[in-house]
């Protein structure tokens, strides 16, 4: 049943019988005939057929999640059963907001060092799709906001603050300040993450408060893109103290304290709230927790 069950929660995901064939690696009539199977076996039906896909009926609904359930606890038994005949090893999923990308090498460096064995690959994304992959079993963990959208149920380890910095080149307005309010900033010519972006939202509702309205003249996805345009001269950005300084200053990058409020929020890695975590999971949260305690000390 386990098959099965891993067949409709993918096209749970897709909501096409055609992309859920391909990502399962089947043709169309054998997702389809596992389907029908399943539902034969359970005495429901799960989904809606029409000529298309049209969604999932309620007993639907409540059997992804227990399909979720089972196939997490299926796929742990199995890491873990792995791991102890030949140690920890595999591949380990990441999935990222765009912000913290500047400090995930932190974590996959001391992670590689102790655990040579496991390939690891790192995407970047917004919140949602991070939330969205980690409750599809399409990553391992995710490094997001902790607060100010809801996350779900996930396991968190708080890793930072994130605090915000106006950056601007030097010669252009408020680069010789020691600090800048968020309403001062509001005037001037920005680029910023687009709208699909916690940060960017995050962004809004600190220039709201402050009774201003970003109206930036260029967005991106991409906090490179938004450093590059900034050296241009043309543009100024508002980016995490952190990530603004690992992008690398020269002496004509300014940053400066946005205040008025000094906002901040907290930032850690989320997993499924399963118990036990796969052992890779288990693994990638003990190196957070001993990340976020080493920042601490500092």
């Amino acid at each position: 049943m386990i098959d099965k069950l891993e067949f409709f929660i993918v096209l749970a995901r897709e909501r096409h019988f055609g992309r859920a064939a391909d990502a399962c690696g089947v043709t169309q009539p054998t997702l389809s005939a596992s389907l029908k199977q399943l539902e034969d076996q359970l005495g429901v039906v799960l989904v809606q057929r029409g000529s298309r896909f049209q969604g999932l009926t309620p007993e639907g609904q409540r059997v992804l999640e227990w399909a979720r359930r089972i196939v997490g606890d299926a796929r742990t038994m199995r890491e873990e059963m792995k791991a102890a005949r030949k140690g920890l090893s595999g591949h380990a999923r990441i999935a990222v907001i765009p912000t913290a990308t500047y400090m995930v090498t932190d974590l996959t460096v001391a992670f590689t060092e102790k655990h040579p064995a496991v390939t690891l690959s790192v995407t970047s994304c917004t919140s949602y799709e991070v939330l969205s992959r980690l409750e599809n079993f399409e990553i391992d963990v995710g490094i997001s906001y902790l607060e100010n959208e809801p996350t779900g149920r996930v396991a968190t380890v708080p890793l930072y603050a994130e605090r915000y910095q106006l950056i601007t080149s030097e010669g252009q307005e408020f680069a010789d300040r020691s600090s800048v309010s968020w309403a001062e900033v509001a005037t001037l010519p920005l680029c910023l993450l687009t709208p699909d972006m916690q940060n960017r939202r995050i962004i809004n509702q600190h220039l709201a408060e402050a009774g201003a309205t970003a109206k930036p003249t260029l967005e991106s996805n991409s906090m490179i893109v938004l450093f590059s345009h900034i050296r241009t001269g043309r543009w100024a950005s508002i980016m995490p103290v952190n990530l603004a300084e690992t992008l690398g200053f020269d002496e004509d990058i300014k940053s400066i304290p946005i205040v008025e409020p000094d906002a901040h929020h907290v930032v850690g890695m989320i997993a499924a709230p399963r118990e036990p975590h796969t052992p890779i999971v288990s693994a990638l949260l003990h190196e957070a927790r001993v990340f976020a305690k080493a920042l601490a000390e500092r």
